[in-house]
């Protein structure tokens, strides 16, 4: 808990903080790169970095925290942390490195505001900061000892038994553990980092939902790969590294570093309403939710909703469609900007997600995944048809920029 003293000082100064927070955490991360160019190269990733995403993400974090903290009818930031920690455990984060990031968010602070931040000032948001960071080193130390690792081991061989092509963009690779052993098991909706070598000698990483399509013992992940692209604001976008290199260079029998599982995305086990909501590549961990279903032999309603460019385009279409099938109480809607020649009907239409189209009960559990301006009109149109926001969980594919507004 935040002192008395220190939450005077947070509810005076987060305005500015808070109005200053998106110039601050651009300067951090330039400040901590160049006293720890490792960091960048073989940890951060770089893409995210240069389209300033990352920043964001970080911007967002810090000060939902400040502001959950001086906020006595808010709620504890339970949630905020779960989703930060589990990323941090994938990537196999150590308590030392958040002093790293102490010296140098805080030198970013003052070179920001300067003059601003007093004594008082600083050590009310050094208080902020060790309390978030201790929360965070409490969670991660308890997620690596429920895998039965710490940070230094994190990472594990596998090999490629497997590659399929599910669409023109989108392959999936189905791993075994390299020495024999059989791979833990993931928790429906959960994902695994990837760690590849690129050509520059850099190790980057990413987190990839486990697709539940696979062998007792083995994982398997589905990789849509990230083309370049230009943001509307004109901002160049450089194509995936890590989705592409795993496209173009990882075949049957080739090794990779992989984490066991994370993600604070699971699906519940009770009795309410299903109500699995995805776009594009964001089916992944829907499909896994799904696997789990059809092993459970649940008889939940479940109600599940895709959109996607076009029948082409859209991986894992059968599997997903098998899924839905094989239980008793689901339906599946799909909704395609392009159908193509194939006539719309009751299941399949024309355009994007239509909600006035689909019965809701508004006491179900809601799993969300795609872009975030997809989730936030779905997850907008979900309120305003009495779904409670509570229900409605959500994972996002790169830094949770989504934090302030979720």
């Amino acid at each position: 808990m935040l002192s008395a003293t220190s939450t005077e000082v947070v509810q005076a100064t987060l305005p500015a903080i808070g109005a200053a927070i998106g110039d601050i955490t651009p300067i951090f991360y330039r400040r901590m790169f160049d006293a720890h160019p490792e960091l960048e190269r073989d940890l951060f990733n770089r893409g995210n970095q240069a389209v300033g995403d990352q920043p964001r993400a970080l911007a967002a974090a810090v000060a939902t925290y400040a502001t959950l903290l001086v906020d006595e009818n808010a709620p504890a930031p339970v949630e905020l942390l779960s989703r930060i920690a589990h990323k941090h455990a994938s990537l196999g984060i150590t308590e030392a490195q958040y002093e790293i990031v102490h010296e140098h968010l805080f030198a970013a602070i003052v070179q920001v505001l300067g003059d601003a931040v007093t004594p008082e000032v600083a050590a009310a948001w050094d208080e902020v900061y060790w309390l978030m960071a201790r929360d965070l080193i409490a969670i991660e130390q308890g997620l690596y000892a429920a895998a039965g690792i710490t940070p230094e081991h994190v990472w594990q061989s596998v090999v490629l038994r497997s590659r399929r092509q599910e669409a023109p963009d989108t392959v999936s690779f189905v791993f075994a553990a390299a020495d024999g052993s059989a791979l833990p098991a993931g928790r429906p909706g959960q994902y695994v980092s990837v760690a590849v070598t690129l050509s520059d000698g850099a190790r980057q990483i990413r987190q990839y939902s486990l697709t539940g399509d696979h062998g007792p013992g083995e994982w398997a992940i589905s990789v849509k790969a990230a083309p370049a692209r230009t943001a509307e604001d004109g901002t160049a976008i450089p194509e995936g590294e890590v989705s592409n290199f795993l496209h173009r260079s990882v075949f049957e029998g080739d090794v990779l570093s992989v984490s066991p599982p994370f993600g604070d995305l699971v699906l519940d086990d009770s009795d309410a309403p299903l109500l699995l909501i995805s776009a594009g590549i964001g089916t992944t961990p829907i499909i896994g939710m799904l696997h789990h279903l059809s092993h459970t032999s649940t008889g939940r309603q479940v109600t599940v909703l895709h959109a996607d460019r076009s029948p082409s385009h859209h991986a894992l279409r059968a599997q997903l469609k098998s899924l839905v099938g094989g239980l008793p109480s689901a339906t599946l809607h799909r909704w395609y900007e392009d159908l193509g020649a194939r006539p719309p009907r009751e299941d399949l239409a024309a355009g994007l997600v239509d909600l006035d189209a689909v019965q809701v009960p508004t006491d179900a559990h809601v799993y969300l995944c795609g872009p975030i301006p997809f989730m936030e009109s779905v997850r907008g149109a979900l309120v305003a048809r009495g779904v409670a926001e509570t229900n409605i969980r959500y994972e996002v594919f790169g830094p949770d920029k989504w934090l302030a507004s979720a």
